[in-house]
């Protein structure tokens, strides 16, 4: 079965995109330079506090956060859209299936970017699984599929290693509070 997404529209160097590759390119490249910036922002303000934002920033922000959230929601389901299309015949339960996830991570963003605004080395964390998941996209836009697998045990990994770090951490300034 040939569909429009994935039939390679040209060739470089001996190797076909499509328009899924080219979505993944984009996709990958958008959270490289954006995790890569973030990150820079963040070693140049010395890993401290955040700097305040501007009282106007307020509603900018959160229109830029929902179209960030939004498109790279599109990015990381058009592999499991047109691995569905392939499987699945009702395009009704694809549409709701994708309705479902933009909706979740809607609900759930402020949530998990309070917590991450509010613990410096988990938004550290956090940049570095974007850089990460945009190597992934830009490979797979290549041809390079990596499977998610490795990919997933090393990012809960690495979350389960900050997590006991956290708690160490809360543990050791409630020490030095009780024994001044």
């Amino acid at each position: 079965m040939d569909h429009g997404l994935t039939r390679p529209l040209f060739h470089v160097l001996g190797n076909g995109f499509s328009g899924r590759d080219l979505v993944l390119l984009a996709g990958g490249l958008f959270l490289m330079v954006k995790a890569t910036l973030e990150l820079h922002e963040r070693l140049e303000q010395g890993g401290g506090e955040d700097r305040e934002a501007p009282a106007s920033a307020g509603s900018a922000g959160f229109a830029a956060t929902l179209a960030q959230i939004l498109l790279l929601d599109i990015v990381f389901s058009l592999d499991s859209v047109i691995t569905a299309v392939g499987m699945a015949r009702a395009v009704v339960i694809m549409i709701a299936a994708m309705m479902i996830a933009v909706g979740v991570m809607l609900v759930f963003a402020d949530a998990i970017s309070d917590f991450i605004a509010r613990t410096p080395s988990m938004k550290v964390l956090a940049l570095a699984f974007l850089l990460l998941i945009g190597v992934l996209l830009v490979a797979d836009a290549f041809g390079h599929h990596i499977d998610k697998g490795y990919v997933y045990f090393a990012m809960g990994f690495a979350l389960a290693v900050e997590l006991i770090n956290m708690r160490t951490r809360k543990k050791t300034r409630a020490r030095a509070r009780r024994d001044p």
